[in-house]
């Protein structure tokens, strides 16, 4: 991916949300980009699998996860079935676990932390509906950029 979020900040301001500092990069892409798809769990990661099983289409999954961290929601399994299935990545409002193993795969990942914890597996969460978090809305079929310098959305493509 060939833009800077700075560049795209300076540009495009009017039309963007900034989602607030503080995620820290777990994956092998600390740049990617893609349209969203959502989904809202808490503390069980079942729909998150679900999500991931699917075709990605290069892109990025954002997971409302209520900003817990008491358990992990992604993890390097996770990660390795995002890859093969085509997703850009996934930033995650809550925790990762496997962080040394999420760091060797081609995909973007975004968290508040990490976690050794798994999640339960309730079959519990809503997908495809905007979800708010840390100054940012995320709606489904918009664009999400992220690279070193932050995670930004726009309802329309940048590049």
């Amino acid at each position: 991916m060939d833009f800077l979020t700075a560049d795209l900040c300076d540009e495009f301001s009017d039309r963007l949300q900034i989602l607030a500092p503080g995620y820290a990069s777990f994956g092998g892409h600390a740049r990617f980009a893609g349209r969203i798809a959502t989904l809202k769990v808490f503390e069980d990661n079942s729909r998150v699998r679900e999500m991931l099983s699917e075709p990605g289409e290069g892109r990025v999954l954002v997971v409302d996860g209520g900003g817990s961290r008491r358990c992990a929601l992604v993890g390097d399994q996770l990660g390795a079935l995002a890859v093969r299935n085509g997703w850009a990545g996934i930033v995650v409002y809550g925790c990762i676990r496997d962080s040394v193993a999420l760091g060797l795969l081609p995909l973007g990942v975004r968290a508040l932390a990490t976690h050794p914890l798994k999640s339960v597996k309730n079959g519990v969460g809503e997908r495809e509906l905007a979800v708010t978090f840390d100054g940012a809305t995320f709606r489904p079929g918009d664009w999400l950029y992220a690279d070193e310098d932050g995670v930004i959305t726009s309802p329309d493509p940048l590049l």
